[in-house]
């Protein structure tokens, strides 16, 4: 007599179902708020078109020793003031330099003075802010007094001014700015703490037990570093704008050093502006694309750290 298998039965016996990825979003393990943020941005074209643009900019200004065609330096008595050519493709200035070389070195000052500046302002900031918002009482009222005196000092008269007696190195520039634009972060970083300090899991630290310094640094201060990160990258192009700006002036990086803003001074100058326009298009070019680069990818931080964020422009 032959058996008949049962529809949920093999040759063998019972089937045994195999196992495959499921697709069903509410079977994932929840994103963590970095991978939101991330989704969040990478969603946003321009912002990331931007952040491949600044990429790019970084990879030339540390690889220009070896990529740049010639010194930045290099003087061709054959060239003084020539067009773009296949021997000098963005042209030469008036002393015989080629202006691409000049461009890829010069990256290194715009991206370096933005870098270190906001690094220098955000260390005092922070600092300053942290320390005034937590504690609050005198510590807070002698902080916020300093704060408001060094806002109310116009800082490009300043740098005008302590540039030339310090010196116009790279360095200097960078610190002088670094120092005259803290009170943002501080003020940004104070009204956090305001907030934060008097929050659930600040009290609920604070109740077992836990030193200040390790609610400031491992409870609140996390908290703070979305505003942060968008206020830094706006301050990196500010500070790349007053670089150029006080080269234009003559007051930043001198020459023969290769610097946009320094390269841009050439068009102070009326023959250049209309006879040789590839002297000042290409550092204006460079300036513009980086200083509009990291703008963007300060907007796209901003929505993408936005809590409440529940779409992202494309």
């Amino acid at each position: 007599m032959t058996a008949i298998a049962r529809p949920d039965e093999g040759p063998i016996g019972p089937e045994v179902p195999i196992w495959q990825p499921t697709t069903d979003l509410s079977l994932r393990p929840p994103l963590s708020p970095r991978q939101l943020a991330w989704r969040r941005f990478r969603r946003n074209r321009l912002a990331m078109t931007s952040l491949i643009v600044v990429v790019a900019l970084a990879v030339i200004a540390i690889l220009a020793s070896v990529i740049a065609p010639y010194s930045p330096t290099e003087v061709d008595l054959k060239a003084f003031g020539k067009p773009p050519s296949l021997s000098h493709i963005l042209g030469s200035d008036r002393s015989g330099r080629d202006v691409l070389s000049r461009l890829m070195h010069g990256a290194r000052v715009s991206l370096s003075v933005g870098v270190v500046a906001v690094g220098i302002y955000l260390a005092i900031g922070i600092t300053l802010g942290s320390l005034a918002g937590y504690r609050r009482g005198w510590t807070d009222a002698i902080i916020g007094r300093v704060t408001d005196t060094v806002m109310a000092i116009p800082a490009l008269l300043i740098i005008l001014a302590v540039v030339p007696l310090i010196g116009r190195s790279p360095l200097n520039i960078m610190i002088v700015i670094g120092l005259l634009n803290w009170p943002a972060v501080t003020r940004l970083v104070r009204g956090e703490f305001l907030s934060l300090r008097e929050r659930e899991f600040t009290l609920a630290a604070r109740g077992i037990g836990a030193r200040d310094r390790r609610i400031i640094l491992r409870h609140i201060l996390p908290n703070v570093t979305g505003p942060l990160v968008v206020l830094a990258s706006f301050g990196m192009a500010e500070a790349m704008i007053i670089e150029a700006g006080l080269s234009v002036l003559g007051l930043g990086i001198q020459p023969p050093d290769a610097s946009w803003g320094g390269d841009l001074q050439a068009a102070t100058d009326v023959g250049v502006l209309t006879q040789k326009p590839w002297l000042w298009m290409a550092p204006g070019a460079a300036i513009a694309i980086a200083v509009l680069s990291i703008n963007f990818i300060g907007d796209g931080l901003r929505d993408a750290l936005d809590p409440r964020a529940s779409g992202v422009r494309r």
